[in-house]
């Protein structure tokens, strides 16, 4: 297998619908939410992000 080989084939991400923890703003994310866990929409996400 050459360099980057079979590393992007797994077709289009599933999008998973979710309300924002913090504003309540309707979103999408990439993954699949772990229940009890907090999920943020893009602008409260970087209000919240760890530098």
């Amino acid at each position: 297998m050459g360099f980057g080989e079979g590393r992007f084939d797994r077709g289009p991400r599933q999008m998973h619908k979710v309300t924002c923890s913090d504003c309540g703003a309707e979103t999408e994310v990439p993954f699949k939410p772990t229940e009890g866990r907090a999920v943020y929409c893009r602008d409260c996400y970087q209000k919240h992000k760890k530098y």
